[in-house]
């Protein structure tokens, strides 16, 4: 499978904001709110007008998986011609909208969240997920509410290529399941805040059985991220009115997407055939 490396660098420090060190800071501030400029200065200059420290902006290109500054610019650059060619602004939900203003707030707010996502996303990792998905003996999908909606959804799709898994809904399940892993099998933890208690604990037992853990969460540092083996990360800009974590949401669909589509595309003919036989089987029932 061959993946295209993207740009990302904005995105990337947008979501480091969360985490990095204060002189870190007043540089990937003062790039994100002069992204023109940033890419004609040099890493010295840089550190001037930030006041910051070139230190600091290797720390910073460090945090974010670049290589470093000049690499940085050349994806800001990307980023800077690609919001020229596309609507790429977080639409916020205001009081008393139209219908018409909702419906395409929300539109453009799933498109964007994809697409910064697509942008953050570790190809290899990718590559690594499908691999072991591919090879697991079982499957176990962990998450709790909006989470646990795309755990159900990800045990039905691969289900239907004839991949053995579970997405319980009941957390105590979810535990008693992932005791049962062996090194043979596939633990995904799903949480956009990568803080979920029974999530984490579900991971860490499944890590003490051998079972290979992949995790589903935001992009930057947090507890499921640094518990896992490989991580795949989403970005999602969330308004007041999150309670159905809509554009998180939606993110880590299109991840459940990919990582199904990538294993059925390496046994295309049995997932077919399977795709087949379960559609019928389900024709037949419910019709």
């Amino acid at each position: 499978m061959k993946l295209v490396k993207h740009n990302g660098g904005l995105v990337r420090i947008k979501e480091a904001l969360k985490y990095i060190r204060p002189a870190e800071e007043n540089a990937a501030r003062y790039i994100l709110e002069n992204p023109d400029e940033v890419v004609g200065l040099s890493i010295k200059e840089l550190a001037v007008k930030s006041q910051s420290s070139q230190a600091a902006i290797i720390r910073l290109c460090k945090n974010i998986g670049v290589e470093g500054f000049k690499e940085l610019k050349v994806r800001i650059a990307g980023d800077l011609q690609a919001m020229q060619s596309s609507d790429q602004a977080y639409k916020e939900i205001s009081p008393n909208d139209d219908i018409k203003t909702l419906i395409n707030s929300i539109s453009y707010n799933n498109i964007y969240a994809i697409r910064q996502t697509l942008q953050l996303l570790d190809f290899k990792e990718v590559e690594r997920a499908v691999e072991a998905i591919e090879a697991a003996g079982r499957i176990d999908f962990y998450g709790a509410a909006a989470s646990q909606i795309i755990a159900q959804d990800a045990q039905q799709k691969f289900l239907r290529i004839n991949k053995a898994c579970t997405a319980y809904t009941d957390s105590h399940l979810q535990l008693t399941s992932s005791v049962t892993l062996t090194e043979k099998d596939v633990a995904v933890g799903i949480s956009y805040s990568g803080e979920t208690t029974h999530v984490l604990e579900a991971i860490k037992i499944s890590k003490e059985n051998n079972a290979t853990t992949i995790g589903i969460t935001r992009y930057g540092a947090n507890p499921l991220a640094s518990m896992v083996d490989i991580c795949l990360t989403t970005s999602a800009t969330e308004s007041d009115i999150r309670s159905a974590a809509t554009a998180s949401r939606i993110a880590q669909l299109n991840i459940i997407d990919i990582l199904f589509s990538s294993v059925a595309s390496k046994n295309y003919h049995s997932s077919i055939d399977y795709l087949n036989k379960t559609r019928d089987a389900t024709q037949n029932t419910f019709r």
